[in-house]
């Protein structure tokens, strides 16, 4: 226990509990509230994204903006992709090659206008992949998914990293399924070396890499690496000219993310998981997913119960495949006894439907819901980890939005009592709800 302590101290330090919100409860600098949005200078070549070319729409279904919000004194935008807060704390880079739309070149994808920035063009001797120590070549993409961990440690303090990497995962998850949507290969990496990428793109402590993707063939030719020379863009700040940097340094944070970098004992997932969805509808699904703000105390049929569930527990392939563990209460399922269940097995019969609900921070989600998640793990690759289980959250958003279910992701719960609940000694990552 003491190892497992040391290793995660940063997960043990940022747990909830139910004196802990209450004693210490967030109060917000509404003036200093950073942007969601990077915006590289106005001199580099931008390529607007026209989502009438799969190639394009292939990017924009990663994390484009689909919806406005307009309050008293208030907008805000939401994205294909969820966000805990809709704070947005990562980005997303992407080398080209040989791939129709796009001039081959490394890239920023410039949310705020729907384009995508050309950092720098390659030649045909060159690849980011020399730099990333690999043996192959692609053609196709390779993402490169970061975190600004300002923009949610401005709301959720030290927790915050947790929320970068579950949002990372959701955005990981969002790239899974328009790989899917547009037949192309999809396979992450968590294990690369942090320090030197995060130099090569210019970062300094408020911006990190945190995984990539390989979307491409493989060739065997080799290239010469890269040296990009980028300026130095801080994604926090309000406009590019703001000379007040409202940016608050979170040690906590910057050294959880640099003792949990190194990959141990990796375990390779080479297998594809096996979607089956009607993919104009699957198209829709991904546009239109949205996050639930309460249920209306119905049941799910089993048969939908079961195909979530399905697609819940297909392969996610990867370099390091950590175990998560499901566990869920189910509240209103018709045809299945109620209680709490563990990877489909029902470990424990009754009604805990508050029990669920006073668990996710007393929120009458999950109490409402048909079924409440929990994910939880007892692996040791923490931003690994931590990143598949935002996968599954995606998948689970979008299996329920397509079979017209809703879904709410719940990143805040009482850890231990959890652990108490489900009687594991584990990390608890990350909670949903899903119901009509």
């Amino acid at each position: 226990m003491t190892q497992f302590y040391d290793f995660f101290k940063y997960h043990q330090e940022t747990k909830h509990s139910y004196y802990s919100v209450r004693a210490f409860p967030n109060r917000l600098d509404w003036n200093n509230q950073p942007s969601t949005f990077k915006n590289y200078p106005k001199e580099y070549e931008r390529i607007d994204i026209n989502t009438n070319l799969d190639n394009h729409n292939f990017l924009y279904l990663t994390a484009g903006i689909n919806a406005k919000k307009v309050y008293p004194g208030v907008e805000y935008f939401l994205r294909i992709n969820p966000s805990a807060g809709a704070l947005y704390p990562n980005e997303i880079y992407f080398q080209a090659r040989n791939e129709e739309g796009f001039e081959d070149g490394i890239y920023h994808f410039e949310v705020s206008s729907s384009s995508a920035t050309l950092l720098y063009k390659l030649n045909k001797e060159e690849g980011i992949e020399a730099n990333l120590n690999l043996d192959k070549s692609y053609n196709g993409f390779i993402f490169f998914i970061s975190s600004i961990y300002f923009r949610s440690s401005w709301k959720y303090k030290n927790r915050a990293f947790r929320y970068c990497l579950l949002d990372a995962g959701h955005i990981l998850g969002s790239l899974e399924a328009s790989s899917y949507l547009y037949n192309k290969s999809f396979s992450i990496l968590y294990d690369f070396d942090r320090n030197k990428i995060n130099k090569l793109f210019n970062f300094d402590n408020k911006e990190f890499f945190t995984s990539i993707v390989l979307c491409g063939k493989v060739f065997d030719e080799l290239k010469k690496p890269l040296s990009l020379n980028l300026p130095k863009v801080d994604g926090h700040k309000t406009n590019e000219n703001n000379s007040d940097d409202i940016f608050e340094k979170n040690e906590l944070i910057e050294n959880a993310y640099k003792l949990s970098s190194k990959i141990n004992n990796k375990i390779v997932q080479l297998g594809k998981p096996n979607f089956i969805y009607n993919k104009e509808l699957f198209k829709e699904t991904i546009f239109k997913r949205r996050s639930i703000r309460e249920f209306s105390n119905k049941s799910i049929s089993k048969a939908q119960y079961e195909s979530i569930i399905n697609i819940l527990n297909q392969i996610v392939s990867s370099d390091c495949d950590e175990k998560i563990d499901i566990f869920y209460v189910i509240n209103r399922v018709e045809n299945m006894p109620i209680g709490l269940y563990k990877n489909k097995k029902l470990i424990k019969q009754g009604d805990f439907k508050s029990k669920a609900g006073y668990l996710c921070l007393e929120q009458d989600l999950g109490k409402s819901s048909a079924i409440t998640f929990y994910l939880t793990s007892k692996d040791k690759n923490y931003q690994a980890l931590y990143q598949k289980a935002g996968i599954f959250g995606h998948r689970l958003y979008l299996a329920c939005n397509y079979l017209k279910i809703s879904c709410s992701g719940i990143g805040a719960y009482y850890d231990d009592e959890v652990c108490e609940f489900i009687d594991e000694n584990c990390m608890v990552l990350y909670s949903l709800a899903i119901g009509n």
